[in-house]
């Protein structure tokens, strides 16, 4: 009795898994079927699911019609960069948070943890005009300054730094080292795991952010994807086919990467969880 329960459990566990993947996975397949589509296929009701002949033309007209190769060099530039600034100074407000005393640490701890439960858009007004009066708007550092120092990066790396024992930093002071030494040779490694998940969620962010790049940056030349794809939407009229093979090429590089790294990407995600 007690183990035809389990199987009836892992059924229906089971079932309720492959639904929610097949409700993940079709936006995908009907974004790349409507991508071949012509426009009346694409609007037409009741909607049609394949189209009648694959339509390539319209990969090569979207990309013709804007300017892609900036737009990854523009992404994968502010992904870098946010993951590197993100990464360092997310790592060293947690490590002074989590092993150095000092006074106002659980206040300023307080503080990081309230801007977590703010919404992002409240930040838009302040961060918009210290970018202005820095002159940098429609350009690249621009586009890293949100992402220069994270919350979230704070309060996920000091989770890994609490759990990894003070008698390592007792050690290294009777040895002579200082507390950078400390920090940079002994605790960054042993994090390496906290900083590859801060990595990878950091990359996620700034990959689909389409708010902030498309405030500051208003020439085409200087839009992510996110950004650059949103120009494709039109007040009366938009073309879907050529908005969803843009939308296609766009998840490209982040599909590749994901091949390449995904062991990397599960080890990371999975350890914000079970560390």
């Amino acid at each position: 009795m007690h183990n035809n329960l389990n199987i009836k459990t892992k059924t229906l566990i089971h079932i309720i898994l492959i639904l929610g993947a097949i409700g993940m996975v079709l936006p995908f397949v009907w974004m790349i079927l409507t991508s071949g589509k012509t426009v009346a296929e694409s609007t037409s009701l009741p909607p049609q699911i394949l189209p009648a002949s694959f339509r390539w033309q319209n990969y090569s007209e979207v990309w013709n019609a804007l300017p892609f190769i900036s737009f990854f060099i523009n992404t994968g530039l502010m992904i870098f960069f946010r993951i590197i600034s993100s990464t360092l100074f997310s790592a060293m407000a947690a490590f002074a948070v989590a092993k150095l005393e000092f006074p106002g640490k659980n206040i300023f701890f307080m503080i990081v943890l309230t801007q977590m439960m703010i919404p992002a858009q409240i930040f838009l007004t302040p961060q918009y005009l210290l970018v202005q009066n820095l002159g940098l708007l429609n350009t690249v550092s621009a586009l890293v300054i949100p992402g220069v120092v994270s919350a979230f990066g704070t309060f996920l790396l000091r989770q890994f730094f609490m759990k990894l024992p003070d008698e390592l930093m007792e050690a290294a002071t009777i040895d002579g080292a200082n507390i950078w030494q400390i920090f940079y040779k002994i605790y960054l490694p042993l994090a390496k795991s906290g900083l590859i998940s801060l990595a990878i969620f950091t990359s996620l962010f700034a990959y689909k952010d389409l708010m902030w790049p498309l405030i500051v940056n208003m020439s085409q030349d200087k839009m992510t994807l996110s950004a650059g794809l949103a120009s494709l939407q039109g007040q009366y009229a938009t073309n879907y086919p050529e908005l969803m093979a843009g939308s296609v090429l766009a998840i490209i590089p982040m599909v590749i990467l994901y091949i390449f790294f995904q062991k990397r990407f599960i080890q990371g995600i999975a350890s914000t969880g079970g560390k």
